[in-house]
Order: structure tokens, then sequence, then C-alpha cells
């Protein structure tokens, strides 16, 4: 494959060796560049398609190590940090060859791009941290399993309630592909502000993840938890933050402590959405990623200016 901007940014799949791998991206949209980390980690990248903001912006979703045909580390389903994640992310930034790129990151995607804003900031434009939090552990786990109560009190007469328990129950015993996949579909509800009202329309979307399984241990079989904490209040590229209201695992209490945590950074609240907005709100959620890329591509950095914050 040639590597000049028009080849390596034209419109489709494209695959290229990095370390030894075989690193996969899909390109659509035309703009500036925005590249876009998944969550899981280990949903394939196809949920995140964003036709809407690739009417502004080059949208260039990540197959992420591990999944799809991108390839696998010899210690799979071990070994994917976010510091492995954010290698092939700069990977791929150099592959493209272009200056500034604006980074995407949905739910475990926003931990990593934050990392990667922490320890490799230079060629970003800004990052837009989507559905994320500064910690992961103990902390995390009680917020979200108060958000899950809360979740299960106002859709107790739901009958299908007690399999979305159910699968969150058996997130801690995934050991395969089927049971990630299984797991993801079964959540998927609680994922929805309102997944039972409009079933017809979040249905296949459900049905549609993929999902391969990545162990969240580093490549000695260990966690790898996050705290960002320290770290964030020196990020020095724009920051968008985006959160559902009603999202259950990194609901708005997190997405408030990033934007404390992070100078000059953004907010936006998506009032009628849980983790998907982009699917929920489709049109807020194309706005605020719009209007962030226009006021920030004149703007050095977040210390060196003061930019509106967009609480709502």
């Amino acid at each position: 494959m040639s590597n000049t901007t028009s080849d390596v940014l034209a419109p489709g799949a494209h695959a290229f060796e990095s370390d030894r791998l075989i690193q996969r991206y899909h390109v659509y949209g035309s703009g500036p560049v925005c590249l876009v980390q998944p969550g899981g980690p280990g949903i394939h990248w196809e949920y995140l398609r964003m036709p809407d903001l690739e009417e502004h912006l080059t949208m260039v979703y990540v197959e992420a190590l591990g999944t799809g045909a991108s390839g696998r580390l010899p210690t799979h389903p071990n070994g994917y940090t976010r510091e492995r994640y954010s290698v092939a992310l700069q990977r791929i930034m150099d592959h493209l060859g272009v200056p500034e790129v604006y980074l995407m990151g949905h739910s475990y995607g926003a931990f990593v791009a934050a990392y990667h804003a922490i320890h490799r900031p230079a060629g970003l434009a800004g990052i837009i941290l989507y559905e994320g939090a500064p910690v992961t552990g103990p902390e995390h786990g009680a917020e979200a399993a108060r958000r899950l109560q809360e979740f299960a009190a106002a859709h107790a007469d739901r009958p299908e309630l007690d399999e979305v328990l159910a699968a969150f129950g058996g997130m801690q015993d995934i050991s395969s592909d089927e049971q990630t996949l299984a797991v993801a579909r079964g959540v998927l509800p609680s994922y929805i502000a309102d997944y039972w009202g409009d079933e017809q329309r979040w249905a296949p979307v459900r049905d549609a993840l993929r999902a391969s399984y990545i162990s969240g241990l580093d490549a000695l079989g260990s966690p790898d938890l996050i705290d960002d904490r320290a770290d964030l209040p020196k990020v020095t590229v724009p920051a968008l933050i985006i959160v559902g209201l009603f999202d259950v695992i990194c609901g708005p209490r997190w997405a408030r402590e990033l934007h404390d945590l992070m100078p000059g950074s953004r907010l936006v609240v998506l009032e009628n959405s849980g983790h998907l907005g982009h699917l929920e709100e489709p049109e807020r959620f194309t706005d605020a990623v719009r209007n962030f890329v226009l006021s920030t591509r004149s703007l050095p950095s977040p210390s060196d200016s003061n930019p509106e914050r967009l609480m709502r």
C-alpha cells in the first residue's frame, strides 16, 4: 500500500503491519481527521459508526487489536493494556501522516484516549472522552452498582429485567468470545435510556453487536487498574467530555469529575441518553463534537485560552 495521505485516508477498510501485527481501520467522511477508539475492551468497532459526523469529519474507526481482523497479541486474551492500545494509536497516526488528529474514545476507549493524551499528546488537536471516567476498580464498581440499582428500580415492572441483571452478574465469569458477546447483548437494555420504550428501534442494534474476549489483564495476568486523577490536570490538549444522563456504567458523576480535573475542558450532558448517545441523540452529539472541533482549530492548548464550558 502506498503511504500517500490520499491512499491511507481513502474511504473503506485499510490494513497495515504494525509491530508484527495486522492493524485494521475504517475511513468514512471528509474534513479534519478524527480517530475513534471503541469500547469494551473487546467490542468491535461497527457500533460506533457516526454517519452524521462523517458529513463534517474524516472518521477513522479503529478495529482494535484483538478484535475482528486486526492482529492478536501472543499473550491473547491478556496484554491489551492502555499502553499497548496507545502504541497502536500512535502507529495509526504515524501511518496516516496528517499533522494533527482528534482522538475520540468511547467507554473503555475513553480511558485509552485519556492515557494517550497524558503520555503521547504530540499530534493531537483535541480529545473527546465519550462516556469515560478517571478511575476503575472498586470505587468505579460501587458507583456502577448504585446506578444499576436505580435502573432496576425504574424498570421493576419489566419481565426482561432479570435477564439484564443476570448478564451483569455473568461479567465476572467471561472467558470466551461467545460469553463476551452474550453479556454485551444481555446488558444492552440498561445502556439505552429507554430501550423498552422503542424496542423495535434498539433490538437491531443489540443483534448487530460483535465482541471478542479481552481479559482486561496485562501480559503477566495482573489487572490493568486505572487512576488518572493525578495526571489529568496536566493534559495539554483541548478536551470535550460527553456523557448520557442515564448512563449506568460511566455516568454523570465521572464526567463531572473529568471535567473538574481537566483545565479548560468542555462538558456536554445528553439529557435523553444512556451509554450510546451517538445513537440515542445523534443531532446533539454531532453538534457537540462539530462545535468543539470548529472552536479548537486555532487554539494552541487549554492553558493558553479560556473556552466557554458547555455544561448542560
